[in-house]
């Protein structure tokens, strides 16, 4: 492949096509991502007999692993350029290995007899997707900041973005959610089952991708096409909104994600029917369909930062609803199941078009542009979220005495996993919220740093 010499496009608004396959992309994305953030524990616990206790480790060191993953995607994206761009490449020749892992992934720890066996095949596994699922995230999560430097054109890419999770993460649910009511008590079947899920989803996972390269455009000027190692970890170290953004997602993708690590378990086993996993889920990922799309307006009216804060305290008060709400009355849960649905879609959308934005701040700063290496330290701090989040959640339920397979629970684990599901996210969004107060770039000092940024560059 060769260097592109073409001219970078003028920024213009994004047209309906482009949208539409940034939303494909993070649909792609999540038939992998969301497939295991949901469901991969219960599959591990209650298909393959590994002990919660010992994916709960698994989970915390392939997630860290995830992370490190993600930082060297990062070096591989800002060193890269190609004919077809710096990002674009990467979902042609990324998205077919990472839907295939993801298969793999649900299939062949089932495969093994002997529980070390069984364990070493998921770390393995796991742990491969975990690479090549950094080798198109980062790319894709890059792409937003070459795509427009309009920030209400970034706040559209969000929203999308949000909204093709919400589609694949629904679908998800009213797929498999069915198979694990069905299956229960006969681990067998739902291997085969889910088999055959994984291997659909790889085939249409593949042509979403091929929709994003085919529609993805990057039109953002950059001075530097091959950014050095050096030149990246420059611009992080002096990227103090990057690190203020990345400790305070840390602490809420923490809460989102010891939520999603054991909605399944709440549905089953403390509501009594896993198919309620699918109101639940609409509930609260379907909030995503109107709030996404106000997104845009919110922020006009209040600043990305004050809009954070917002949603952010609505998930506290969602949080200790879920703990305190009565089994015996379902509604009751599912009520501040979708008010958390309303907070962490308001924070993810945010959190995109925020990461963005620090990518303005680093070129500001350091005059390089390193899409790739910020967005890769974002991402590490996701997966670090998702690590403790998911390590936690399984801990919780293991030390209230879950046991997999089990067709009755002792009371102590159906509290743990009460306890897991609102009261461990109230921590970590509490702790969130406090870092976040603190954040520095507001509207005005955006516009004023990209303006000063163009007039540096038109004198060059």
């Amino acid at each position: 492949m060769t260097t592109s010499t073409v001219a970078p496009v003028i920024p213009r608004k994004l047209g309906a096509l482009q949208l539409l396959g940034y939303a494909a992309g993070d649909a792609a994305n999540n038939l992998a991502f969301s497939m295991t953030s949901f469901f991969l524990l219960v599959y591990y616990t209650d298909v393959v007999g590994i002990s919660a206790a010992a994916a709960g480790t698994l989970f915390l060191l392939i997630r860290v692993w995830d992370g490190f993953a993600d930082i060297f995607a990062g070096r591989v994206v800002d060193k890269t350029m190609t004919r077809w761009g710096k990002f674009r490449p990467f979902f042609l020749f990324g998205g077919l290995p990472v839907l295939l892992l993801s298969v793999a992934t649900f299939t062949v720890p089932g495969l093994f007899d002997g529980s070390g066996a069984k364990l070493l095949a998921a770390y393995v596994t796991y742990g491969l997707l975990g690479l090549a699922y950094s080798l198109v995230n980062i790319p894709y999560g890059s792409l937003a900041a070459a795509m427009t430097q309009q920030p209400g054109e970034r706040a559209k890419l969000a929203s999308f973005r949000m909204i093709g999770t919400a589609v694949t993460t629904i679908m998800l649910a009213f797929v498999v959610a069915p198979q694990i009511q069905q299956y229960k008590g006969d681990p067998d079947g739902f291997q085969r089952s889910l088999l055959v899920t994984t291997v659909v989803f790889a085939v249409v996972g593949f042509a979403l991708y091929l929709f994003l390269f085919a529609t993805a455009r990057e039109t953002v000027q950059r001075d530097v096409e091959h950014v050095s190692a050096r030149q990246s970890f420059t611009t992080l170290r002096g990227n103090r909104p990057l690190i203020m953004l990345c400790l305070a997602s840390l602490a809420f993708l923490t809460a989102l994600f010891s939520l999603q690590t054991v909605q399944v378990y709440y549905a089953r086993d403390v509501l009594g029917n896993a198919n309620l996993l699918t109101a639940l889920t609409v509930l609260s990922v379907g909030a995503i369909f109107i709030v996404a799309p106000l997104v845009p307006r919110i922020v006009r009216a209040l600043g990305k930062k004050k809009a954070f804060l917002s949603f952010g305290i609505i998930g506290l008060f969602a949080g200790i609803g879920i703990s305190l709400s009565p089994p015996s009355a379902p509604w009751v849960s599912m009520t501040f199941f979708g008010i958390m649905g309303i907070s962490t879609a308001g924070v993810n959308t945010l959190m995109w078009a925020l990461e963005a934005d620090t990518v303005e701040y680093g070129e500001w700063k350091t005059g390089v542009r390193t899409e790739g290496i910020t967005y890769a330290l974002f991402s590490f701090t996701r997966k670090l979220g998702q690590a403790v989040g998911g390590a936690v959640a399984a801990y919780a339920i293991a030390f209230g005495g879950y046991v997999g397979g089990a067709a009755v629970q002792d009371q102590s684990a159906l509290d743990a996993i009460r306890y897991a599901s609102g009261f461990i996210p109230v921590v970590f969004i509490a702790l969130g919220l406090l870092i976040f107060f603190r954040y520095p770039l507001t509207e005005q000092t955006f516009a004023t740093m990209v303006a000063e940024t163009q007039a540096r560059r038109a004198t060059r």
